[in-house]
């Protein structure tokens, strides 16, 4: 018996029955040789802790576009800390904490530079639309390794592509990491909503913060512990129904005070525009796609609006802004 195969037994013999056991996965779409050491979902996870896309999570906007502070939150510290409060919660119900950690590392990488506003601006300008997370799945899929995509099991696939609220995950590792995602960015949008001065804590309505807590420390505590003992031994993850209503009153608050707040997002026009501007120039001019792009729309039938979608929706906030003064903004004027 080798390394991964003992690992595995401690799976079965520790892990809760309602766990996702490495060893009874559905597997991936190409089949491949096992690893001697690491069980299939630990792979799927150092999978996309490698991978190119992850790396440039740590450029691209969380919610403020460009922040003048080394504090604010990016696309990647959300995706650690959503990963740290799902690996909490998977470990306190002995369910599957390394396919917890791979769905959490992956579950934003097809998301656009500047944050939710990059993805408005793709969605319509996308003749089929564009969702963050179905693109998160197509990064794990298709774009990432040139074209290869990582191979990534299908209870990590499932888990990235059912994050969102809409979504319905197909495992409670799943369902873990779309609670958690919430449960993260609540708490780390007011604190960075508190220090960028669009907020105070006391501003936050007292129904909702005398439930979870007057700190962003007390409110994680909360929530956290409340998911875990009214998931224990469930089949399902859940918050009491006190708790639930008190977080999505909280993020609601956040939605109109933080969120289309004019101070916190006001830049957001120039960046949708940014965009909508890069999206046209490239439809355009197609030939300046990189060359693993064109091969998609030649050989592999990929439509031109959605290769070029699949392009801006990798960029950084930096580069897009950096190949936006390239095309539009003439030499003399730049500095």
């Amino acid at each position: 018996m080798n390394i991964r195969e003992e690992l595995e037994e401690r799976e079965k013999e520790y892990l809760s029955p309602y766990a996702s056991l490495s060893r009874k996965s559905k597997g991936r779409k190409r089949p491949e040789p096992e690893c001697d050491i690491r069980p299939v979902f630990q792979r799927d996870r150092d999978r996309i802790l490698h991978c190119k896309s992850f790396r440039r999570l740590k450029q691209k906007t969380q919610v403020f576009l460009l922040p003048k502070g080394d504090h604010y939150r990016t696309r990647m510290t959300h995706t650690l800390e959503v990963s740290q409060n799902a690996r909490t919660i998977a470990k306190a119900l002995r369910l599957n904490e390394e396919l917890v950690e791979a769905i959490a590392l992956g579950h934003d990488l097809g998301h656009t530079p500047f944050g939710h506003a990059g993805e408005r601006a793709l969605n319509q300008m996308c003749p089929d639309g564009f969702r963050h997370n179905e693109q998160s799945v197509r990064v794990v899929e298709i774009l990432e390794k040139q074209g290869r995509g990582l191979n990534l099991t299908w209870e990590v696939v499932d888990g990235i592509l059912n994050h969102k609220s809409s979504g319905t995950p197909h495992t409670l590792e799943g369902e873990i990491v779309r609670l958690s995602d919430k449960i993260a960015y609540i708490n780390h949008d007011i604190d960075d909503a508190v220090r960028g001065g669009i907020l105070k804590e006391e501003d936050l309505p007292s129904e909702y913060t005398d439930v979870l807590g007057h700190t962003t420390r007390m409110r994680l505590n909360t929530m956290i512990h409340d998911v875990v003992s009214h998931s224990m031994g469930q089949p399902r993850i859940v918050m009491s129904d006190e708790i639930r209503e008190a977080t999505m009153g909280l993020r609601k608050f956040l939605f109109e005070h933080v969120y289309q707040n004019p101070a916190a997002k006001g830049e957001e026009t120039k960046a949708v525009n940014m965009i909508i501007n890069l999206y046209g120039y490239y439809m355009d001019h197609i030939e300046l796609l990189p060359e693993q792009y064109l091969v998609m729309i030649i050989e592999k039938g990929e439509t031109k609006e959605r290769v070029v979608c699949d392009y801006i929706a990798g960029m950084t906030d930096s580069y897009a802004v950096k190949k936006f003064q390239e095309y539009f903004i003439p030499e003399s004027w730049k500095n």
